[in-house]
């Protein structure tokens, strides 16, 4: 449990639906745009563009995680804190259906077996099938 002081400190500072980033779940393909320091005083923005494997929820010390696979089909994970001052943006690419909350299983599959069903996808089913049971009861 938190001392009172400190989660009144935080839920001041990171409590309210003021977030500048979008709502994103486990199982959605991410793009984060991440500043990184160079030699010297320079500054870059890196992309890391992954599936979301875990989301960790809270005030100040929320973070996320994302995978991807690197050069020679090698797994990289990396883990964001949510209220960084170097994460610049984060951009949802697709939207995943999984049934879990903590995606670790994609480590051990590759290729094929490591997909993640697209939600939109899935809703576009529906309305087709939910569409042609209109259509067989009008027949009728």
């Amino acid at each position: 449990m938190k001392n009172k002081i400190i989660a009144n400190f935080e839920k001041k500072f990171f409590g309210g639906n003021k977030s500048k980033h979008p709502e994103f779940r486990p199982g959605d393909t991410l793009r984060i745009d991440y500043r990184i320091q160079e030699a010297g005083a320079k500054d870059r923005v890196q992309a890391f563009e992954g599936v979301c494997i875990r989301v960790k929820r809270g005030t100040a010390d929320a973070s996320f995680t994302v995978r991807k696979l690197g050069a020679n089909n090698v797994g990289v994970e990396r883990i964001f804190p949510l209220h960084s001052p170097n994460l610049e943006k984060i951009t949802v690419k697709s939207r995943g259906i999984v049934r879990r909350s903590r995606l670790y299983y994609l480590r051990n599959l590759a290729g094929k077996a490591a997909r993640i069903r697209s939600r939109f996808d899935a809703l576009a089913l529906k309305e087709v099938e939910s569409a042609n049971e209109a259509a067989s009861t009008e027949k009728k």
